[in-house]
């Protein structure tokens, strides 16, 4: 598997009080594979994946994509926000919502540009619903509209984080299966940030969980359970269940020695 994203060595300090969200932290993504990131909060994950992104600066270390080091947001990668409702605009259509992300970006004619934005509305679910506006849409169909709006750019590589925490129960698992679906048709590189267990052994093929802040790498392990996966039939698997109970007492441990801590 050839590597997309290789971060190396990588450290983040913050300069208000001194300390590191995360230190040392190295780790390759190879092309179309599908990782998940979690770990206790206040771990560094949201800050790791703004800095893979190109959103933010490492205090030490690089990140890079085929070699080329990351300074800046790149096309070939698009961000996936936690907070929907802040990345969408509520004064805009769920089509023009969509069209921001190749507006600036395409030279392709308006007709053009419209068939292709409706195009990834289709692939989400809302093909029936390109002329509401947000607020008359569910929160799990706002994030539709947001992960729309990402893949009309033509992503390689989606970073995602925490995308589907706000929602409730029946919403995430609907969404879990449309990105594995996705990352299947599109064949793209997925990082995902979650707080939840059984969603990273859901969905990824390698889970890495970090250590309390400042955050290391404490494992990183392969899920070995085939796809396509189901929600009751995979998440019955023993396989999946041992992952779990190991990642349930890593986690934990993290938590308590992080507790341990504080002053």
């Amino acid at each position: 598997m050839t590597d997309t994203l290789q971060i190396d060595r990588l450290e983040k300090r913050f300069t208000s009080h001194g300390r590191a969200a995360f230190r040392g932290i190295s780790f390759s993504v190879g092309q179309g594979e599908f990782i998940a990131l979690i770990g206790p909060s206040g771990c560094g994950k949201s800050t790791l994946l703004h800095i893979m992104a190109g959103l933010s600066e490492p205090t030490a270390g690089t990140v890079s994509l085929n070699g080329e080091p990351i300074a800046r947001p790149r096309s070939e990668m698009m961000f996936v926000f936690q907070q929907y409702t802040k990345s969408i605009f509520p004064w805009k259509t769920v089509l023009d919502n969509v069209r921001l992300g190749v507006k600036y970006h395409s030279g392709a004619s308006s007709q053009e540009m419209e068939k292709h934005c409706l195009e990834q509305l289709d692939l989400v679910g809302l093909g029936r619903y390109p002329n509401y506006y947000p607020y008359q849409l569910s929160g799990g169909m706002q994030q539709r509209v947001a992960i729309a709006r990402a893949l009309a750019r033509r992503p390689k590589i989606l970073l995602m984080d925490e995308p589907f925490s706000a929602l409730d129960a029946m919403m995430r698992v609907e969404l879990q299966d449309l990105l594995l679906k996705l990352w299947t048709d599109l064949g793209l590189t997925i990082v995902f940030v979650t707080h939840d267990l059984d969603e990273a052994l859901y969905v990824a093929q390698r889970v890495i969980l970090l250590s309390a802040s400042p955050g290391t790498i404490a494992q990183n392990i392969a899920v070995p359970l085939p796809y396509p996966r189901r929600q009751i039939e995979t998440r019955s698997e023993p396989e999946y269940l041992r992952l779990r109970e190991h990642l349930f007492r890593n986690m934990v441990a993290q938590v308590m020695a992080g507790r341990a801590d504080v002053p």
